[in-house]
């Protein structure tokens, strides 16, 4: 049974608590790709870019907090420029990011598209209040390209990536001091047979790792790794639709997994919630949205009180947050 966002039955295993969005006006008129990250107990911030249109100059990367159950009115958190510190360029999927020791991070693209872009890194020592000087990333190395790295037990640092410049490819980026330094996986397809890009990363038994995402074929694409994203088993595809649209998955700390997805071969509608013990079977429990329109882009994640706190693209217009409780 597919529920809708104004209610739930008494079996079903996730239920909305609140649901607003993050501004309700804006100094600009688009927005897209939201990311957040609980940064204390209780306290988050959101960030996503912004500006006149997707790929326009004026793009650039904004944040809220969210205290005390209110956002905070939009603020500028960095923007993009051409290598010579004056020519404008537009920014792209920021990624918030806390490690256990070490500052806040802020990923984000900056470019003319995917096919050129490169990866940015700003960090904040106050929780979001204030950044470092962005710095670019090593060349071929991208940061987490649209959803959350995970924390290894060594504090390495996993980030989901990938390219499309010769064909969608996959690959995994570590760091063991917070983006100071890098080494990466070879990409794990050619990007033609299947075209897969953007994953996320969930944490299976015995620390099995799996990775799964948006592809070009209809359908979500897994891959496992068992020696700590090292390297990666080849790229298949899950029995779950997807209509080449940006997705996202968690994995819950009762041992669940929950990806939030455009659950649909076609259309950026509806975006649902599913669960998965393992990674493979996956149930559609919740729709956040099925109205005509774009509901796009989300980002999930578990705050330190157990509820879930979704994120995603309102019709190109606002960034809607939903928290829900499993």
């Amino acid at each position: 049974m597919i529920l809708c966002i104004t209610g739930f039955t008494p079996s079903s295993p996730i239920k909305v608590v609140k649901s607003e969005f993050i501004y309700e006006s804006a100094p600009f008129p688009s927005c897209h790709a939201a990311t957040i990250c609980e940064v204390k107990k209780g306290e988050f911030l959101a960030s996503w870019f912004g500006g006149t249109a997707e790929s326009n100059p004026d793009v650039a990367i904004y944040t809220s907090r969210w205290k005390n159950g209110r956002w905070s009115i939009p603020s500028l958190a960095a923007r993009g420029f051409d290598s010579d510190s004056t020519t404008r360029l537009p920014c792209y999927n920021p990624v918030l990011f806390k490690p256990s020791k070490g500052p806040l991070l802020l990923f984000y693209k900056v470019g003319r598209g995917p096919q050129t872009w490169w990866g940015m890194l700003t960090e904040s020592k106050d929780n979001g209040q204030s950044w470092s000087q962005p710095v670019r990333l090593p060349n071929g190395i991208y940061g987490p390209i649209k959803n959350r790295p995970i924390e290894l037990d060594d504090h390495t640092i996993l980030c989901p990536s990938s390219t499309e410049e010769n064909g969608w490819r996959v690959h995994f980026e570590l760091t063991k001091d917070f983006g100071k330094t890098w080494s990466k996986t070879e990409p794990l397809k050619d990007g033609k047979t299947i075209g897969a890009i953007q994953p996320s990363i969930l944490v299976l038994k015995d620390k099995v790792l799996q990775a799964v995402g948006r592809t070009q074929q209809g359908f979500v694409f897994t891959t496992r790794s068992k020696d700590k994203g090292k390297s990666w088993e080849p790229v298949s595809l899950l029995d779950v639709p997807n209509p080449n649209s940006g997705l996202d998955a968690i994995t819950l700390r009762d041992g669940r997994h929950l990806m939030v997805n455009n659950n649909t071969p076609k259309g950026r509608t509806p975006l649902n919630v599913l669960l998965s013990k393992d990674g493979v079977h996956w149930e559609t429990v919740l729709t956040l949205e099925d109205q005509p329109g774009e509901y796009s882009y989300p980002t999930a994640i578990q705050a330190s009180d157990g509820t879930i706190h979704v994120v995603y693209t309102w019709n190109r217009k606002l960034i809607r947050h939903v928290v829900l409780k499993a």
